[in-house]
């Protein structure tokens, strides 16, 4: 029974996440869908990673046990037609062998969040960026986003419906940068708890906008209260941008 590797890019927006439920669509249910009428027979497609509702991935990492053996390419191509008209699209089909695990064998995790400061309303990019009204301040949001890198109790960034056994996690990388309207925060990790980047990314466009300091933003991680995080971004401006596994 051959193991395959599938990098998946998808539009959030329609889905109540990544997680397959039987109250609204999810991504890896019409992936199971797809592969099942491939396989002939359910299966069970295994991600990298949960993303919340409305959260969008560019390079979302799954793994498929098939009963067929069938080259990289059909899969890709086949699990495509079969996905239509849902936004997913498999990128890339690799075979691997049967000790990869999607989720286990990850090794970082990248995510985008998307910011577009400007007065006018979206139109190409509705619900794919958060609008912000107003200028931000990205070198101040840089350079107090360095204040979290390591390994740090994140409980003010934890949603309260987390099941992560520990708050205690090590960000790898953060950065926030301008390009031109848009504000792009980025950041790495092994691992992330629930609604970690989107409430980071709202506390730190307080500091965006001059409403917090870099030092209350430190005080807010020091307390460990969820109370004393900002405004939790929407999930419309998050992506999963990458998953890396040994070797890469």
């Amino acid at each position: 029974m051959p193991r395959y590797k599938l990098t998946i890019e998808y539009d959030g927006t329609a889905f109540m996440g990544w997680q397959w439920q039987d109250h609204g669509p999810s991504v890896q249910g019409s992936l199971q869908r797809a592969a099942a009428e491939l396989n002939g027979s359910p299966v069970d497609v295994i991600g990298a990673g949960r993303t919340d509702s409305g959260v969008h991935a560019l390079g979302q990492v799954a793994h498929v046990d098939l009963d067929k053996d069938l080259r990289t390419d059909t899969v890709r191509d086949a699990l495509n037609q079969h996905l239509k008209p849902d936004l997913i699209a498999v990128l890339d089909c690799e075979e691997v062998g049967e000790d990869f695990h999607a989720r286990f064998s990850a090794t970082k995790r990248h995510y985008i969040y998307r910011m577009l400061d400007r007065r006018p309303p979206l139109t190409l990019d509705k619900g794919k960026v958060w609008r912000i009204p107003q200028k931000l301040d990205a070198e101040a949001m840089h350079a107090a986003a360095q204040r979290l890198v390591g390994q740090h109790d994140f409980s003010t960034f934890r949603d309260a419906q987390c099941q992560a056994d520990s708050p205690i996690k090590t960000l790898d990388t953060i950065s926030v940068r301008r390009v031109a309207d848009e504000v792009e925060l980025t950041c790495s990790a092994l691992s992330f708890l629930h609604r970690q980047v989107r409430s980071i990314t709202g506390s730190l466009v307080e500091v965006g906008r001059g409403k917090w300091t870099e030092s209350d933003l430190v005080q807010a991680l020091k307390v460990r209260d969820r109370a004393a995080c900002g405004p939790v971004a929407p999930a419309s401006g998050l992506y999963l941008e990458r998953v890396d596994y040994p070797g890469q």
